[in-house]
């Protein structure tokens, strides 16, 4: 068909030289997909080569300690990710001899594998036919065949996968789905798209209905919530009060500061007296020392960090609340606006 031919000669003759495009490992492609998920790739890069050149095989990233792996993915954010992944490498090195699993059915069922990630590794490291619909090829799709779905709606991403997917040519399969988001991050831009670049310009019938500007439909994200922090600076010594995040939610099992959200009316002062009141450290006169503001993808955070005066402990005994050093703490993984609060310490 000439959509396919058009894309794939465009794709061979204009493709990005990018690391994870060196050969078919994969391993290798597993870890980029996952490092791309809403990052950009210009700053996945140098972490992927860091990576990988640390953790060179399946076989290493799954006997990594946890630590160890954390911290090489610091300042990547979004640590589900790799926390999902570390756990599904470790599956398939007990389970399946340390080879990514070829059938789609045993992919699907590792931890943090999707069916964009399925495609993605299925498709270009094993050739395949397996739609890979992030971002890029619902933007492309949509305007080449002038769809008005809402693409932030379930029901429009399979309706797209299926589109894909009958697109997908027996050869080449994995060319052809990183042709697509490849024209999508280069070519057919979220904003003014470089039509008259695009190898498909023929056949897109948004460009040919002036729609091309208008598309892909897509309703807007709630704003993220905001919430007002403190982060306690509490010496011991030479030394600082830490805790563990829980282990599900929002950076979730992270060495941190100790972070409270304030209760409506309650004030900074208020709030620290609480945490330690409720983890048997008795605090007094907190000074501010700094203010932060950090945005998660649904949280906003606004952050006041008071130094407290610590009058010692009681009746506390919990494994998630520890004394580190100054050292200790800088140089263990840190989630980035705990890394910001650093400079206050």
């Amino acid at each position: 068909m000439e959509i396919q031919d058009r894309l794939l000669t465009w794709y061979r003759e204009n493709r990005r030289d990018l690391p994870w495009r060196k050969d078919k490992d994969p391993y290798k492609i597993w870890v980029s997909e996952i490092m791309l998920q809403q990052t950009r790739v210009e700053t996945v890069i140098p972490y992927f080569n860091r990576f990988v050149e640390q953790f060179p095989t399946l076989q290493h990233l799954a006997e990594a300690e946890e630590d160890e792996v954390y911290k090489a993915w610091e300042g990547l954010g979004y640590y589900s990710r790799i926390r999902n992944l570390h756990s599904a490498v470790k599956e398939v090195q007990s389970s399946y001899g340390g080879y990514v699993p070829y059938e789609p059915k045993k992919m699907a069922r590792l931890k943090g594998v999707g069916p964009y990630t399925l495609g993605a590794v299925l498709s270009i490291a094993y050739d395949q036919k397996l739609p890979a619909v992030d971002g890029n090829v619902m933007r492309v799709l949509s305007r080449l065949f002038v769809l008005t779905d809402d693409i932030a709606k379930p029901k429009t991403r399979k309706k797209i996968e299926q589109l894909a997917l009958q697109l997908i040519p027996e050869e080449a399969p994995g060319d052809f789905n990183q042709a697509l988001m490849e024209l999508g991050a280069t070519i057919c831009v979220p904003s003014s798209p470089r039509c008259l670049l695009c190898p498909l310009q023929q056949a897109c019938q948004g460009l040919a209905t002036g729609q091309h500007d208008e598309l892909p439909i897509k309703t807007k994200n709630k704003a993220p919530l905001k919430q007002k922090m403190v982060f306690l600076l509490i010496r011991d010594q030479n030394k600082l009060w830490v805790e563990k995040r829980p282990d599900t939610g929002l950076l979730a099992g992270f060495w941190s500061l100790p972070t409270i959200e304030r209760d409506k009316g309650e004030s900074a002062i208020d709030a620290a007296i609480r945490w330690g009141e409720l983890h048997g450290i008795l605090l007094r006169n907190g000074r501010q020392v700094g203010e932060l503001e950090h945005i998660f993808t649904h949280r906003h955070w606004n952050i006041e960090v008071l130094e407290m005066d610590y009058l010692g402990i009681e009746n506390m005994y919990n494994e998630n609340i520890s004394l580190w050093t100054y050292e200790k703490f800088s140089n263990s993984t840190l989630a980035n606006v705990y890394r910001k609060a650093l400079k206050f310490i």
